[in-house]
């Protein structure tokens, strides 16, 4: 569980007002002094992230933010990270000053209509503030550093049982592809972008995840791939990097189903359908049209960068247009949509699933239409039809 990667984990986000007691709250349930925790208002500046293990759920990502009310000269700043933090929040633990007024919570009653699931933690009041706030707002917890141990296993319980009930965001994204016994082909080119000494992890989940479910995993580059093909006697689906699907298309037989890592990624953690329409819009992109490009990642570029050089590059050969791109990376993702025209998301392995499905969301209801890396490579290339095969999916 230690080692189960950010991107697949639930994300819980403590949110609630400037010294309300969410950096003490966050340390406490970490077991570690990762957040700063002062008198001073406004202490917490950017979200501190701490994967963990909450029992007995299991692995999360908990995240302490700057607080509502931050009246510093930094504080409106602050908040766009406080929102920015709580877009990808599985679930959120609100924490209320106790001794506060009931007035002070009709900002918790405004943070109720956003539909996300959280639990209310009140703070720094004794016995009888407790019983009043039970009363007035069940179920709701309490954490004190005076009974912290009662007090943060009733908080670790109450938050297992709310994730539990949540779809889990690690789904295998073979799930459905492989017959028992199969065997799966992962084409990973070695390029200079590829990091050295290792696979990324689209690669390392879907081998996992093929070995979890019993197939049989050969993994080659692309150079190699005619070889293995000729040298196994079945092969139920080749999986490939995005970048190689036209050589990978013209070596795979026509009868063996042909994906991408990146579109296994859009089926896991997206809504595919939503993914493939936003493709059919390209053709009709006027000439400067502006697209957004979302990577999931940090990363430098290099000349074969595949969304900084090679989609571009591909997009105006295919299209004969030049179009102007803008790129944000990591969680970043603008507040205003309306400037674009097409929006095209990496495979989102570093992203958890939350994230997308509210990036998702906000462009749809900006009419903003979005694709994916892999679609648009598969679109480019002349193969998306056969890559969408392997899902049963038809595209016309």
């Amino acid at each position: 569980m230690e080692k189960t990667p950010k991107a697949l984990r639930k994300h819980v986000v403590i949110l609630g007002r400037t010294n309300a007691g969410k950096s003490t709250l966050f340390n406490a349930l970490t077991g570690q002094a990762r957040a700063i925790v002062f008198d001073t208002p406004g202490t917490t500046t950017d979200p501190v992230d701490a994967a963990m293990e909450l029992l007995p759920f299991g692995p999360i990502v908990l995240t302490d933010t700057a607080g509502y009310g931050d009246e510093t000269l930094l504080g409106a700043q602050r908040m766009v990270k406080t929102k920015a933090a709580t877009r990808k929040a599985d679930a959120v633990l609100y924490v209320q000053d106790g001794t506060a007024s009931e007035i002070e919570l009709l900002e918790y009653e405004a943070f109720g209509n956003t539909g996300i699931e959280h639990l209310l933690v009140f703070t720094k009041c004794a016995a009888a503030q407790r019983a009043a706030w039970q009363a007035k707002h069940p179920p709701a917890l309490f954490f004190d550093p005076s009974t912290a141990e009662a007090d943060l296993a009733a908080i670790r319980t109450a938050l297992s049982a709310l994730l539990a009930k949540q779809t889990p965001d690690d789904a295998p994204v073979l799930a459905g592809l492989l017959p028992v016994g199969g065997h799966v082909v992962l084409v990973t080119p070695i390029d200079s972008a590829a990091p050295k000494g290792r696979l990324i992890l689209p690669q390392v989940q879907t081998l996992r995840d093929g070995l979890d479910a019993g197939a049989a995993c050969t993994i080659c580059r692309e150079t190699e791939l005619a070889a293995a093909i000729a040298n196994l006697r079945r092969v139920d689906l080749v999986v490939t990097d995005s970048q190689a699907f036209a050589a990978v298309a013209s070596i795979v037989p026509q009868d063996v189903r042909l994906t991408s890592f990146s579109m296994l990624l859009a089926r896991q953690k997206g809504d595919f359908a939503q993914l493939l329409n936003g493709v059919g819009a390209l053709p009709d992109l006027p000439d400067g049209a502006h697209v957004l490009m979302l990577e999931g990642c940090t990363h430098n570029t290099t000349h074969e960068d595949i969304g900084r050089v090679k989609i571009p590059a591909l997009l105006q050969r295919e299209t004969g247009k030049a179009f102007e791109f803008t790129y944000a990376s990591g969680y970043d993702f603008p507040d205003d949509l309306s400037g674009y025209s097409l929006a095209i998301q990496c495979g989102g392995c570093m992203i958890n699933k939350r994230e997308i499905a509210s990036r998702l969301a906000r462009m749809a209801k900006a009419g903003l239409p979005v694709t994916n890396y892999g679609i648009v490579l598969a679109w480019a290339t002349g193969v998306l039809a056969r890559s969408l095969a392997a899902f049963e999916v038809d595209y016309d």
